[in-house]
């Protein structure tokens, strides 16, 4: 009998962890995950636990910083997942089995980040340096201003790329275009892979806070419609470059925010290609939902519903509000981290 999983991954859709946790990297990929994504928290939750406290006091008696810690146990824990998913890499010839490394946080923070031109060259050191000798390591940059100038001298430099805190069609197609020009000068475009991480939940949760003038049909649809219809133009924009890789959207922030809906609300509505990455807790969800997943990427909610969200949701200030939001987010937690590695 077919799993819930099992018929999410049998539907066409790659399912990739958001989490780098050993114990839990091991049992996604039992459950048929075929690679990870990594950030601050994660890292941060794995080090709460103290399984890797012996290492930390051995790095702090090397003389490590806690910076230096927090990055070498980061490079440590993605470095294992990479172990896991390197044959579904070889057995894809490089189509998936990918574990994202997300590049520093703090080069986005609003205070002590560095003036433009000096954050596009960090990410672009940084990226280029943490990617050398990891051929399954994503590198991951977020859809700023900075990130996105950076991802031309990324690509071009052989380096994989997962374009995070994506909200707007706008910065897609920033991204996209920038990646494409790399790709224009890419050592071997037959090892070229890249990744627009869009995210979903966030955006219904925007729009019932912020946006009271959309009806009750379609809230809970703005995500939704929003990633697929991005998704479409990915589809679109790809499909006559020639390249030997998928270039894939990833439907990100998957996990419910409301009480009321489904576990596997978003899960189940892009079921049918690409990559979902799933909270640990929402794949626990999926697994017991005794749901069978199939193919929806492609549909869309009724007329009337795309209706009012083209007429009451203003994606500019949508993109604004939950970038400055997201900017915060996606900062605070390495700071949290270099305490946390600081107080033990």
């Amino acid at each position: 009998m077919t799993s819930p999983l099992q018929s999410l991954v049998k539907s066409g859709t790659k399912l990739w962890l958001d989490s780098i946790d050993p114990k839990l990297v091991a049992l996604s990929k039992e459950q048929g995950a075929t690679g990870a994504t990594s950030n601050p928290i994660i890292v941060a939750n794995i080090l709460k636990t103290g399984q890797l406290d012996a290492e930390m006091r051995r790095l702090r008696s090397e003389g490590k910083s806690p910076e230096d810690i927090a990055w070498t146990l980061t490079d440590q824990l993605v470095t294992a997942a990479e172990r896991v998913f390197l044959p579904v890499y070889e057995q894809t010839q490089g189509n998936d089995g990918f574990v994202s490394f997300e590049v520093d946080p703090l080069l986005e923070d609003p205070k002590l980040g560095p003036p433009h031109l000096e954050r596009v060259k960090k990410y672009i050191e940084l990226g280029t340096f943490w990617a050398k000798g990891h051929p399954n390591r994503m590198i991951k940059v977020p859809a700023t201003a900075a990130g996105i100038d950076a991802l031309e001298g990324l690509v071009s430099a052989g380096v994989n790329v997962n374009v995070t805190l994506i909200f707007s069609q706008r910065q897609y197609e920033a991204a996209r275009d920038a990646v494409w020009r790399g790709m224009q000068k890419h050592p071997n475009l037959k090892r070229c892979k890249t990744v627009y991480s869009i995210f979903v939940s966030r955006l219904d949760v925007y729009t019932e806070e912020q946006v009271p003038s959309l009806g009750a049909e379609a809230q809970g649809w703005v995500g939704i419609v929003n990633a697929k219809r991005i998704w479409k133009l990915n589809q679109e924009f790809w499909k006559d470059k020639g390249l030997a890789l998928q270039q894939e959207m990833i439907f990100a922030s998957t996990g419910t925010k409301k009480p009321s809906d489904p576990k596997w609300k978003y899960v189940a509505a892009f079921a049918g290609s690409d990559i979902e990455t799933n909270p640990p807790e929402t794949n626990e969800a999926v697994a017991q939902s005794g749901q069978t997943f199939t193919r929806q990427i492609d549909q869309l909610p009724p007329a009337s519903v795309l209706q009012a969200i083209d007429q009451h949701v203003n994606f500019q200030k949508l993109e604004e509000f939950l970038m400055a939001d997201g900017i915060k987010k996606f900062a605070e937690p390495q700071k949290a981290l270099l305490e946390l590695i600081s107080s033990k």
